[in-house]
C-alpha cells in the first residue's frame, strides 16, 4: 500500500467562481480530469502511448461529494489513490485538498475502462500498467456510503 500520490496543482481563478462566489461544479470536473491525465501517465499511459498503440481510456462511472467550498485565490492539490485493479478497469479516488488549509474540498472516485480505439470496446490494460498501478494501490476514507 502507497500513500496517496499528487497528480494535479493549481489555483482558483476568479473565472471558476459562480454568481455564489465559489468555485462551479464544472471546475472541480475539469481540475480532476487533469489530474487523472496525470494518474494516466504515472502508470504507462502516456497520450503519446495510447495513440501510438491504438488504445484510450474511457470514464464509465464518476461520482463526486463536495465537501468544503473553495474560493478565487485557493490553491488546490489533488491526491490520487488507486483502489482497484482488474483486467480492463482501473478504479481510483481523488481528493482536492485546500494548500492553506489542508482540507479536503471535494472526493471523486473514478472507473476508467482500458479500450481498444479501433474496436470500441474495453480490452485488457497492458501488464507493465497494470503493474505500475498496483504500486499505486491504497486506501483512502471516503465521504458517502454505499
Amino acid at each position: 500500500m502507497t500513500s496517496p500520490v499528487e497528480t494535479y496543482r493549481g489555483t482558483v481563478y476568479p473565472w471558476h467562481c459562480d454568481h455564489m462566489g465559489h468555485m462551479n461544479v464544472m471546475w472541480y470536473v475539469g481540475k480532476f480530469d487533469e489530474a487523472t491525465w496525470h494518474l494516466f501517465r504515472m502508470v504507462g499511459l502516456s497520450s503519446p502511448w495510447l495513440k501510438a498503440n491504438g488504445r484510450g481510456m474511457a470514464a464509465v462511472e464518476q461520482r463526486i461529494a463536495y465537501q468544503r467550498e473553495l474560493h478565487a485565490g485557493a490553491t488546490v492539490i489533488v491526491r490520487t489513490t488507486v483502489l482497484e485493479v482488474r483486467e480492463k478497469v482501473l478504479r481510483f479516488v481523488h481528493q482536492m485538498v485546500d494548500v492553506d488549509t489542508d482540507s479536503v474540498s471535494a472526493t471523486t472516485l473514478l472507473v476508467a475502462a482500458h479500450t481498444d480505439s479501433q474496436l470500441r470496446k474495453a480490452t485488457a490494460l497492458p501488464p507493465h500498467v497494470a503493474e505500475q498501478a498496483r504500486a499505486l494501490l491504497g486506501t483512502v476514507p471516503l465521504p458517502w456510503r454505499d
